[in-house]
């Protein structure tokens, strides 16, 4: 049986934005889904998100397709760095995710607590690997993660960049309660 599971960002929640429209659309086709709280959201650490992925998921098949938003797009990759060499999954669509440190972007100082997960350069060429099916997603306006960490991240996996026009950071803030361009992704990688 398929399996989507889905990861929230920084001070995110299982509930918020799209999510809850994702998971009625995915149970209507018989696809189990279901979206995680994260550990110590508002505080995230990378080895405890990559920890609660990875019970999440048990062993990697090609059944199970991942789905992160924001902080939630890095720890996914993070997470797919660990698999070992035979390991793989059936797909990933990461929206609106960074793909290096925010520096001189976004100065909050609250997003300094995300670094942990981006101070050290992603290993794609691994990552592609434990994939075959790879979809970025990015509104053209986001102010928290500019657009061109979502150019970053589908050149180096070599995957489809959905863009949607003024979709900001494609949250729940941004009013977006449905992302079609998503459910659509994951049904051509089903």
């Amino acid at each position: 049986m398929k399996k989507v599971l889905i990861f929230h960002g920084f001070q995110g929640k299982p509930n918020g934005g799209w999510r809850p429209w994702l998971m009625r659309e995915l149970d209507k086709k018989d696809v189990y889904a279901c979206a995680l709280p994260m550990p110590t959201p508002d505080r995230s650490q990378k080895d405890e998100w990559i920890k609660t992925i990875r019970e999440a998921v048990g062993i990697p098949t090609e059944e199970i397709f991942l789905v992160g938003h924001s902080l939630g797009v890095p720890a996914i990759l993070r997470y797919l760095e660990t698999l070992d060499k035979n390991e793989k999954i059936g797909g990933a669509v990461l929206v609106s995710g960074p793909s290096t440190i925010l520096n001189g972007e976004n100065k909050e100082s609250k997003l300094r607590k995300i670094d942990n997960f981006l101070d050290t350069p992603f290993n794609f060429d691994y990552i592609k690997q434990k994939s075959n099916n790879f979809t970025v997603i990015h509104g053209d306006n986001d102010k928290k993660v500019p657009f061109k960490h979502a150019e970053i991240i589908s050149k180096n996996l070599s995957c489809n960049l959905a863009t949607i026009p003024k979709g900001g950071h494609l949250g729940g803030s941004d009013k977006f309660y449905e992302l079609p361009q998503l459910l659509e992704s994951l049904q051509k990688m089903f």
